[in-house]
């Protein structure tokens, strides 16, 4: 596990790079609003959303300079919803990855505009890439970001996060739970993965497996951050625990347990990393992507 985190911490600082580049642009706007969209996109995030797009991409031996502004775009996404996650209208949260959380130091107006700013960038980033695309490169490329957005809407995260704060103060059964968990989270690994799929070209019964392991995984991650809101400390998280508590939310260890959230997480990762062994040694980083999330601290 070690050499693994050794290159998945490889791998994040060169997209880090990737996306500084994207902000060194002159961008003629108030620099405040600049300040807080980097604020909480280059505040130590695990890049995992990208980084999964990517090595699919790579593990199908697909064209990584296609693959990078989708990359790009899908972790400004991922950033604005936890920016507006945290605000005192949704989870009030006051700490985020170890810092204060954005509307703590710029405003909640300001948290609001940043979280805006980045949606709509991330579009724009995204249809940059299609720049020099042609045929079906060009085709598979747009069909991506149709995941991508289709994932980050109404019937994906979005729905989700909606359907978790309609779960405040109620007990709900396992398909609610589930609806949840796969929206809220997992519908943008779906997108992560598709996308990589798309831009390599992969066949059918390829895309199908590594779609598979990417609701296993999303689910895993989603009840991971259950068991660590109960068991996981402060400085390891970044951010308070007890959230989902204090919010009144059911979560799979409030409805199951800690013992049975645990079994099930194990038993994710060994149909996750199942689903990959029939692609073969291509997929080696992907089956300990899924260790990595499953048996994460933080």
């Amino acid at each position: 596990m070690s050499s693994f985190k050794n290159m998945l911490s490889a791998r994040v600082i060169e997209f880090n790079g990737e996306l500084e580049k994207v902000f060194q642009q002159n961008l003629d706007t108030p620099e405040v609003i600049i300040d807080a969209m980097r604020y909480s996109l280059f505040a130590g995030g695990k890049r995992l959303r990208p980084i999964l797009m990517m090595e699919t991409c790579r593990a199908l031996e697909g064209d990584l300079e296609a693959i990078k502004p989708l990359a790009m775009g899908i972790e400004m996404i991922h950033t604005y919803s936890l920016i507006h996650d945290d605000l005192p209208a949704m989870d009030n949260d006051d700490l985020r990855r170890g810092k204060p959380t954005n509307h703590k130091v710029y405003g909640d107006a300001m948290a609001i505009l940043a979280g805006d700013g980045l949606l709509n960038y991330a579009v724009e980033t995204m249809l940059a890439g299609t720049q020099g695309l042609t045929g079906d490169g060009l085709i598979n490329y747009l069909n991506a970001m149709k995941s991508i957005m289709g994932a980050s809407g109404v019937l994906g995260m979005i729905g989700g996060q909606v359907a978790d704060m309609l779960s405040e103060d109620k007990v709900i059964g396992l398909d609610e739970m589930d609806y949840i968990h796969l929206h809220k989270t997992a519908a943008l690994l779906e997108a992560c993965v598709q996308s990589g799929c798309l831009i390599a070209g992969a066949e059918p019964a390829t895309q199908g497996r590594l779609i598979s392991y990417s609701h296993r995984i999303g689910l895993a991650f989603q009840i991971v951050d259950d068991i660590l809101d109960i068991e996981g400390t402060e400085a390891d998280l970044g951010k308070p625990i007890g959230s989902d508590e204090k919010n009144n939310k059911s979560t799979f260890v409030s409805l199951y347990g800690l013992e049975a959230s645990k079994l099930r997480v194990d038993e994710l990762e060994t149909e996750a990393i199942e689903m990959l062994k029939p692609i073969g040694e291509r997929t080696v980083f992907l089956q300990e992507l899924a260790r990595y999330i499953c048996r994460r601290q933080k």
